[in-house]
C-alpha cells in the first residue's frame, strides 16, 4: 500500500478504536493494574481489537502497548512497523477529564512516517504523514470519517500549526507526571526569558498543542514508551517542529531493543 492508503487506513483505525472508548466511557468500567503498576481497562483492550483489526489489512506487523510485543530478533527485521497505544493516558480516561487519545503511528526504519493522534472527548483528531503536511479535523468533520476519502478529508482539515507562539513563553506539563526535574528545568527557563506560563493536559496531546503553535514546548523528564510518542513526533515533525532525544540529541528513534524513551523535549523550530 501507497502512504495516502495507509495514512487514511490509520485514520480509521484511530477513529475506529476511539468509538469503542467512547462505547465503554459512561460505563461502570473496572480498573485492574498490570504488573508495571499501571491502570488497564476494558476500553484499552477493545480500542486495541479494534485498531488491529483495521490495520490488518495492510499486512504490516504491529507493536502495540496492550498486545505481547515481538521479541527483538524477529523486530529488528520489520522495515515498517504499526506502533499503537489504544488509550494513551488511561490515568486521565479514570478520571473521566477527557485529556487521553488513541495513539497510531507507522514507522518505517526507525523513523515515523505517519502519525494520528485521536482525543475523542475533546473531539479532535490529529494527522501526519512524511511529506504531506500535519493537520487536525474538528468536530464537525469527524462525523464524516467513516465515509470520507483522504481527499475529502484533506479538504477539510486545518493545517498545522494554526496558532502564532504565545508572547510569553510557555510550557505544557503533564497532568499526572510533574516531576522535580521538570520543576527545575522550568526554573532554568525563568532564568532566561524572565516570565514562563504553564499549561497542563494529558496523554499526547501535549505533543500537538506544541504543533498547533499553542506553547513553544514540552518537556519529559520520566518513563514514557515508544507508543507514547512515535505519533506525535511524526505530527511534530511535520508541522515543523521537534521531538529530541535528550540523551542523543537527535530525533527519537523506534523500534528499538528497549522500547523505553530517554527524556525528551517537543519544541518548535
Amino acid at each position: 500500500m501507497l502512504l495516502p492508503a495507509l495514512l487514511h487506513l490509520a485514520i480509521q483505525a484511530a477513529f475506529q478504536g476511539g468509538e469503542e472508548i467512547l462505547r465503554i466511557y459512561e460505563t461502570d468500567f473496572k480498573v485492574e493494574t498490570k504488573s508495571d503498576n499501571t491502570p488497564v481497562t476494558a476500553a484499552d483492550k477493545a480500542s486495541g481489537k479494534a485498531i488491529a483489526a483495521v490495520l490488518s489489512l495492510s499486512a504490516i506487523p504491529v507493536i502495540s502497548e496492550e498486545e505481547t510485543v515481538p521479541p527483538f530478533e524477529e523486530r529488528h527485521a520489520f522495515e515498517r512497523v504499526w506502533i499503537v497505544d489504544p488509550l494513551d493516558g488511561t490515568k486521565e480516561y479514570v478520571k473521566r477529564n477527557g485529556e487521553f487519545a488513541v495513539n497510531v503511528a507507522l514507522v518505517e526504519n526507525n523513523r515515523p512516517i505517519i502519525g494520528i493522534i485521536y482525543a475523542p472527548i475533546l473531539k479532535s483528531l490529529y494527522f501526519a504523514a512524511k511529506g504531506f503536511g500535519s493537520y487536525k479535523i474538528t468536530e464537525a468533520e469527524l462525523k464524516q470519517i467513516q465515509n470520507a476519502s483522504l481527499d475529502d478529508l484533506m479538504k477539510t482539515a486545518i493545517r498545522l500549526p494554526t496558532e502564532q507562539l504565545p508572547a510569553v513563553y510557555t510550557v505544557i506539563a503533564s497532568r499526572s507526571h510533574l516531576s522535580r526535574e521538570i520543576n527545575e528545568h522550568v526554573g532554568n527557563l525563568k532564568r532566561l526569558y524572565g516570565e514562563v506560563n504553564m499549561l497542563n493536559i494529558g496523554s499526547s496531546i501535549k505533543q500537538c498543542w506544541v504543533a498547533e503553535g499553542k506553547a513553544h514546548e514540552y518537556a519529559r523528564y520520566g518513563l514514557t514508551m515508544e507508543w507514547d510518542t512515535a505519533a506525535g513526533q511524526c505530527i511534530l515533525e511535520e508541522a515543523g517542529s521537534q521531538l529530541i532525544d535528550l540523551v542523543t540529541g537527535m530525533a527519537m528513534v523506534y523500534n528499538k531493543e528497549d522500547l523505553r524513551n530517554n527524556y525528551f523535549i517537543a519544541r518548535k523550530g
